[in-house]
């Protein structure tokens, strides 16, 4: 049957080994056939590594360089980035509420494409490995890692296309496919508590075979990094107990940054903390199409000139001025203490609460290493799980991250529905701009709210509360899906 995904599903000859630049290109195609793709260890190493580069390709325009991208659209969707004005038009219509909401929106069926591409590629190796010559270190490793990708794929298609996880709920609303091979069939779309099954096993699979894995950079996965993932999820799902005890032991041998290195441009994998990123060389370079292109204060792309990227004002005011994170946003909007080499060329807007977060290499190149994880993610996970379960540390694994970022913090007293109000608070200045905020909103079943603040009604489409469990908290499953696939069920509209 030809009708699985069928913008996906591809002859893997063609999926890994394509001229094009959406994978690998290290070897020519006609070099190569699937059965030598798959014969030894070190050919799929080579497959794993087109996986880890397919994170940051541009896909079929400018606004979709992989994962970075979807960061970007997963914070326009909500109330903490501010669009400053309508710049050259990328990611507007995700700002107003529009494209994840319309099945024929290329910015609809991006995710849905790319996360299910690499998933299948994922697949490739899970489903070969073992059978494939080399030692077993390695194949451990090769599937340890794809375990992990083919996990994060479901994960992040599931919290995009379906309702919410509700941790006191059979949780049998429809989910999405669950592809776990590269068999061409017609696939329907599982419940949510299937799909999230199927995440935990991956993960559970993963976290044992990558344990004694010593990655060679941030951009390959270890076990710190599947730990994390799966407290992630825990978080979602309701699962206090796991999502503490595995942000606490992912976490482990990750420094915190110091104040400089705080405001020191977010742009680098080698910062202490970050746990998972991709990095970012000249020859792979996406130029416009980098995350540095939309987010960072200083390329001089046409973007962030006229519609540099803000703090919400009210958020903003939650941050003390002895915090190094009141540094990286300026509500006059000057600039005037970016780092040496960083200067704002007079050419760029000047807007007030504008963030100097991210910095790319230099305003003629959009560079910027991406992150995926960071420490600080696993102590507000942890923090808040085990707030959530009233547990007495909840404030103590707070004020360990706090204190790191403002000297002046005292330990909070607060207990209860406040606790966690305080850490979800301070889990929106920390992870600011790093694509959790639709995710945060939808699994803690907020609002959207973007009233008494700096956005414009203008520029949000007028979208500026959303009501939660609303449905179009969902996004749409594109239409292109749809008419593929006839056991496909749309979403409401």
């Amino acid at each position: 049957m030809k009708n699985l995904l069928y913008f996906v599903v591809l002859i893997v000859t063609i999926s890994f080994y394509a001229c094009s630049s959406d994978y690998l290109d290290q070897i020519p195609t006609e070099a190569i056939d699937e059965n030598e793709v798959i014969a030894t260890t070190k050919n799929l190493s080579v497959a794993l590594s087109g996986i880890h580069r397919s994170l940051y390709q541009r896909y079929e325009s400018q606004g979709e360089g992989g994962l970075g991208a979807m960061m970007i659209i997963a914070d326009a969707l909500g109330e903490d980035v501010v669009m400053t004005s309508s710049g050259n038009g990328w990611y507007n219509r995700d700002y107003q509420w529009l494209d994840h909401r319309n099945a024929n929106s290329n910015n609809d069926l991006f995710p849905y494409r790319v996360l299910y591409r690499i998933n299948r590629n994922a697949n490739v190796i899970i489903n070969n490995v073992d059978q494939a010559q080399g030692s077993q270190e390695e194949r451990d490793m090769l599937k340890g890692q794809s375990l992990f990708y083919r996990a994060f794929c479901h994960f992040q298609l599931v919290q995009l296309y379906a309702m919410r996880y509700q941790s006191a709920s059979t949780n049998n609303q429809l989910g999405i496919p669950i592809i776990v091979s590269k068999a061409i069939e017609t696939p329907t779309r599982a419940t949510v508590e299937e799909v999230y099954q199927q995440i935990n096993d991956d993960l559970d699979q993963s976290i044992t075979l990558l344990q004694a894995y010593q990655r060679p950079n941030k951009s390959h996965l270890d076990q710190s990094v599947a730990k994390g993932l799966k407290a992630r999820v825990a978080l979602v799902q309701g699962n206090w107990n796991i999502a503490a005890q595995l942000a606490q032991e992912a976490k482990q041998g990750f420094a915190l940054m110091s104040p400089e290195l705080y405001r020191s441009g977010f742009n680098s994998y080698e910062n202490t903390e970050w746990m998972w990123g991709s990095h970012i060389v000249v020859d792979q370079t996406l130029y416009f199409a980098n995350f540095g292109a939309y987010m960072s204060r200083n390329y001089s792309s046409s973007n962030i000139r006229s519609n540099p990227k803000a703090i919400n004002s009210w958020l903003y005011s939650q941050i003390s001025e002895s915090d190094v994170r009141s540094t990286i946003f300026d509500p006059s909007g000057q600039h005037l203490d970016m780092p040496a080499g960083y200067e704002l060329p007079s050419a760029f807007s000047k807007r007030p609460y504008t963030s100097q977060k991210f910095l790319a290499v230099s305003s003629a190149d959009s560079r910027m290493d991406i992150p995926y994880m960071r420490a600080a993610e696993m102590y507000l996970i942890e923090a808040e799980a085990k707030a959530r379960l009233g547990s007495v540390d909840a404030n103590q694994v707070l004020y360990e991250l706090v204190k790191s970022r403002n000297p002046s913090y005292e330990i909070s007293t607060k207990s209860g529905q406040e606790l966690i109000d305080e850490i979800l608070i301070q889990r929106r200045i920390e992870l600011w701009g790093e694509g959790f905020r639709f995710f945060d909103l939808k699994r803690t079943n907020a609002p959207l709210d973007r009233t008494g603040a700096n956005h414009s009604s203008t520029l949000t489409g007028e979208v500026m509360t959303v009501p939660a469990g609303d449905q179009r908290w969902e996004w749409l499953i594109p239409q292109a899906e749809i008419n593929a696939n006839p056991l496909i069920i749309q979403n409401p509209l």
